[in-house]
Parts: structure tokens; C-alpha cells; sequence
């Protein structure tokens, strides 16, 4: 359990970021080194056969692979997205619900297994998203 001074700074924190309101995430729950979020699905983020498109359910999965990092680190801590994967296990035709775990919490690396749903539960997706954490923001 983390305590809910971290939570209300972890949502204040993701709420400046334009994706969580643009695909309108609701974090459904905050852990030691977890996350979940559930996102509604709106045919406007579809792909080509009419199903949740492939790349905005990456998105889904790296933003609420952060969240979890973020409530072992606090919502400051600089960090980037290193590398990730995913694999589609069956197409998304409802809002989708991610659940985010720190495999491992790392000095600079830290991976993070994230399993996607669909409403009625089933297994739609598996990602490992890694984050790098930074000293200081890299220069633009």
C-alpha cells in the first residue's frame, strides 16, 4: 500500500500529462510498485479492422508502466522509456483495463510487466516496458 499523500501527487502529477485526458485514463488503482488504469474505448482511436488500434494500446501500456515507477520513486523523478514490447493475444473491442508491475526496481533500469484486458477479462495484451532513471533532464 502507498499512502494517499503519494497517490494525490502521483494523480497530479499524471494529469499534466495530455495523454491521460486525451485518451481519458482513470487510475483505478495504486500499489507498492503497481498501477492499474482503465481506458474507454471510442472508434476514433480504432485501427483498420475496428478494434482498439495496436499503437494507442502501447501508449496505454507505457504510461501506466511509469505510474507504477512512480510510486516507488515519487512523481518527480526524471525517467524514459529505455525500450518496450507488447504482444497482441486477441483484438480489443471494449474499453481496456491495464495493470502495471515493477519487475525489478534498479538504480537506473527499471522494467515493468503490464497485462492489458478487455471488459469481459480477457487477456488481450502483454507488454515489458524499461524505464531509465535520470539524474537530470537530457538537453532538448
Amino acid at each position: 500500500m502507498i499512502s494517499t499523500e503519494l497517490q494525490q501527487a502521483i494523480l497530479a502529477r499524471i494529469k499534466k500529462v495530455a495523454i491521460f485526458d486525451t485518451l481519458q485514463m482513470e487510475v483505478v488503482a495504486f500499489a507498492d510498485g503497481y498501477c492499474e488504469i482503465s481506458v474507454p474505448r471510442h472508434p476514433n482511436y480504432d485501427g483498420v479492422y475496428d478494434s482498439f488500434h495496436g499503437g494507442i494500446l502501447m501508449t496505454i501500456a507505457d504510461s501506466v508502466a511509469c505510474f507504477a515507477i512512480f510510486t516507488k520513486t515519487g512523481p518527480e523523478q526524471l525517467m524514459t522509456t529505455t525500450d518496450m514490447n507488447i504482444r497482441f493475444l486477441a483484438p480489443c473491442l471494449s474499453a481496456v483495463r491495464a495493470k502495471a508491475q515493477v519487475i525489478k526496481f534498479g538504480k537506473m533500469l527499471c522494467p515493468v510487466s503490464v497485462d492489458l484486458y478487455d471488459e469481459a477479462n480477457k487477456h488481450i495484451a502483454v507488454a515489458q516496458v524499461t524505464y531509465m532513471l535520470l539524474q537530470k533532464m537530457p538537453s532538448r
